[in-house]
């Protein structure tokens, strides 16, 4: 079974990435009759529903292989995360019959579970905090809002290469190509988490947690950044020491993955600017020339306001609910549940200054990239880096 759930993922992502070049065939060609245009987009959803079908039923199957909702690790999360992104996408596709937003939305799915499977995928059982109704409650419907969310972002993104003058250097510029290098910076990690796996590097650390208990912990990278007093075991002889020790509340693993990360996707971005010669937002422009802005506008706010309500129910309602049942309390200042308030307080002010101050079109897409920013950093900074009572999701 957990053959299947494997290969039922890895279907999905084949058939997301199909469905990204029949999206992009819908807009490549201004000459093309707007039948053959249809046909592209229609080959392009299709490839799409069924891609999704196959990682549902990749969900089905892992649910069944572990005995309980498959959310319980960084690995599982992501994964849900980007099926509901594409579900979301679907959703939004067929009220809106906007092509370009596939060509976008698909490639930000992929990258996302690219990104989840560069974690440990085995079947664990759940530790006692895990063994609740309330997992499969309270984080299925965080996901879910967080995936509606990134529309907006997908849509904001869309709008603002759109419409940001690329013909000389801006603060805008700058900042839209700052989005762009995270979102290569992502598939750098792939990259660098791909080649270390091959070639099989290891090294075993002692080290001392903020208990003060002497543990051991495995890198799986070269150590730039080592944890509390560690020392290198003796069957790690001859691999890298660490250049700098990191204090007990930081996850120095890792940190020294997202440091790797950096650099890969660092490397990785400036081969794309010497081969494209341009910035990698220019070379894309091109592509949303023939969008309609008030219509991208209006999905980007349609997304938020849908999907501001469903991550309140599920990161903040839910959660406060689950942490009083399972923590006696229901809320206590861990990093997780700052950001899922910071997160939240920055989508109600989005809200805000959208309904009452007027802030549409480019502001609002600006918002749209921020906020996703936002839940981004929840999802790998503060889940890899930061240690707290919700660290075993970053396994």
């Amino acid at each position: 079974m957990a053959q299947l759930s494997s290969t039922l993922l890895y279907i999905a992502f084949v058939l997301y990435l199909i469905g990204t070049f029949f999206f992009g065939g819908a807009i490549r060609d201004k000459r093309k009759e707007r039948q053959e245009k249809d046909r592209w987009s229609q080959l392009g959803i299709s490839v799409t529903i069924i891609g999704f079908l196959a990682q549902v039923g990749y969900f089905v199957t892992r649910w069944i292989a572990a005995g309980h909702a498959p959310v319980s690790n960084l690995f599982e999360f992501t994964t849900f995360f980007g099926m509901m992104l594409v579900a979301a996408f679907i959703i939004i596709y067929f009220i809106y019959r906007l092509s370009v937003l596939g060509l976008f939305a698909l490639p930000v799915a992929l990258l996302v579970i690219a990104y989840a499977s560069m974690f440990p995928r085995e079947i664990s059982p759940l530790i006692p905090a895990l063994q609740s109704d309330w997992l499969h409650i309270h984080v299925t419907t965080a996901a879910a809002g967080e995936a509606i969310l990134a529309i907006s972002f997908v849509a904001g993104l869309i709008y603002l290469i759109r419409v940001v003058d690329q013909s000389k250097p801006s603060k805008r510029t700058f900042w839209l190509e700052v989005v762009m290098f995270c979102l290569i910076t992502t598939l750098g990690f792939v990259i660098v988490s791909t080649a270390f796996g091959l070639s099989g590097y290891e090294a075993k650390f002692t080290w001392v947690d903020k208990n003060k208990q002497t543990v051991e912990v495995i890198y799986d990278m070269p150590a730039l950044v080592g944890p509390h007093k560690g020392e290198l075991m003796k069957e790690s002889a001859g691999r890298m020491e660490p250049l700098v020790e990191m204090p007990a509340i930081i996850n120095a693993r890792k940190l020294n993955t997202v440091i790797w990360s950096l650099i890969a996707g660092t490397a990785l971005y400036i081969m794309l600017r010497l081969l494209l010669r341009k910035r990698v937002a220019a070379a894309l422009k091109p592509l949303v020339k023939n969008v309609n802005l008030d219509l991208t506008d209006e999905i980007s706010y349609r997304a938020v306001a849908i999907g501001f309500p469903v991550f309140t129910l599920g990161a903040l309602i839910f959660a406060m609910i689950w942490a009083q049942i399972a923590w006696t309390r229901f809320w206590g200042w861990d990093p997780k549940e700052v950001w899922a308030l910071i997160t939240w307080l920055f989508y109600a002010a989005f809200l805000h200054l959208r309904l009452s101050k007027g802030w549409h079109g480019e502001k609002s897409a600006w918002l749209a990239v921020i906020g996703f920013a936002i839940i981004m950093f929840n999802l790998v900074a503060v889940n890899l880096v930061i240690a707290g009572l919700h660290s075993y999701a970053g396994t």
